[in-house]
């Protein structure tokens, strides 16, 4: 299994519109972040985490040949409103393939894009996706994938487990009935928005406290502002680090 960083940034990017601080006009590369996503391959096939609003330039970035599967960790915008990009692919490869998410992130996805799911013979748009909902685990290509609960200020999101490693974007807490769902894990990728509190999402105090308690080999912090250098990282304990766009983990 090969897991490759998409984006590693907050709902704005990095740099930001508008923004001359020294992150947002940085020279490092790892400081320029894209909108938080990533991408699973198993044995050639490719399962998408999060339609970005940054997917198509993502996916030339990475030279992605095919996605065969997405799953959506919540609705909000910079995680969902890049799904007309997979379009692209359909072009080449004509499927409608399968995705996932809880009952109110395909409900919503539902309402806003209905074409992605019925199509559009009016205007040319075959179907894309096909929904599912998933309130438990479930199998795509001999991995079990575990939905993990989790909460994003007062909303409900979706983190999922891969074998050993864990993605929990967008989240402010795990509920106490998904901790033991997060044991003995290699590597957790996880949000940490900031330095600064916020109300929807760990900063970096709050996701060093759950790898403290979680204790994976290897943590990741990812849906990073343009608050936190990447030099930065250099401060981080042993065993934790900063994501960044294109980082790539097996």
């Amino acid at each position: 299994m090969k897991i490759t960083v998409l984006g590693s940034g907050t709902s704005t990017g990095v740099p930001m519109v508008g923004c001359r601080c020294p992150v947002c006009t940085s020279d490092d590369p790892r400081d320029k972040r894209t909108r938080a996503s990533i991408i699973v391959e198993i044995a050639g096939r490719y399962i998408l985490v999060d339609t970005s609003t940054d997917l198509r330039k993502q996916a030339i970035r990475e030279h992605l040949p095919h996605i065969d599967a997405v799953l959506f960790t919540h609705s909000h915008a910079d995680h969902i409103h890049g799904i007309d990009d997979l379009r692209g692919f359909h072009f080449i490869h004509k499927r409608v393939i399968s995705c996932y998410g809880s009952a109110e992130t395909m409900a919503t996805i539902g309402r806003n894009f209905a074409y992605i799911f019925q199509g559009q013979a009016s205007a040319g748009y075959a179907p894309l996706l096909e929904p599912h909902v998933v309130a438990g685990p479930f199998t795509l290509f001999g991995t079990t994938i575990v939905p993990i609960p989790l909460l994003h200020g007062g909303m409900p999101a979706t983190g999922y487990r891969f074998g050993d490693m864990a993605y929990l974007t967008d989240c402010s807490s795990i509920p106490s009935g998904s901790l033991p769902l997060l044991t003995g894990l290699r590597i957790l990728i996880i949000d940490a928005l900031r330095y600064t509190p916020h109300e929807n999402h760990f900063n970096i105090a709050g996701a060093l406290d759950v790898v403290a308690r979680l204790r994976p080999e290897r943590a990741i912090f990812t849906h990073l502002t343009h608050e936190v250098p990447y030099r930065e990282g250099s401060k981080l304990p042993a065993g934790v680090e900063f994501a960044y766009d294109g980082m790539r983990l097996e």
